[in-house]
Order: C-alpha cells, then sequence, then structure tokens
C-alpha cells in the first residue's frame, strides 16, 4: 500500500506544538516535473555505478511499500520532530 497522507508533529522552541498533514499524492503531482528528474538522474547514477535498473527500483518500491506504519522522532534541543507516515 502506497502512503496516502504525512503527519508531521513538532514543537517550536516557545514550546507550542504544530500538526501538519500532508497528502502524498498531491504534492507529488506538483512536484512530478523534479521528480521526473530526479528519476532521469537516478537511471543516469545507476548506469555509472553498475547497479541494474531494475533492482534499484524493486528496492526503492519494497522501501515505499514498507513506509505506512512508520514513525520517527528527532529532537534537537527544544525542538522536536514526530513524523508518522499513514
Amino acid at each position: 500500500m502506497i502512503p496516502q497522507l504525512v503527519t508531521v508533529r513538532y514543537r517550536r522552541s516557545d514550546g507550542h506544538p504544530r500538526r501538519l498533514f500532508v497528502p502524498v499524492l498531491p504534492v507529488a503531482l506538483v512536484l512530478s516535473p523534479l521528480l521526473l528528474l530526479a528519476a532521469l538522474g537516478a537511471v543516469v547514477a545507476c548506469f555509472v555505478t553498475g547497479v541494474p535498473p531494475l533492482g534499484a527500483l524493486r528496492g526503492a518500491g519494497r522501501l515505499l511499500w514498507a513506509l505506512p506504519g512508520t514513525r520517527f522522532e528527532i529532537e534537537d534541543g527544544p525542538m522536536a520532530f514526530l513524523v508518522s507516515i499513514r
């Protein structure tokens, strides 16, 4: 299952918590020209390093499939980020 929503919670330096909901599909559609350039760069990098492009695509697909339900937290001083992917 492809992730549909990324929730980012963060605490600002003044202590007030904030929450952002980022829908994956609309963001991907808006950024699709950049994603196309990134994909082209990835294919070139695969040929330069000798990695089979289909194997790299399979690995990226497995990583994307494993993302839903993932949570990670980053704390740095007074700020904290909690990212959960649904």
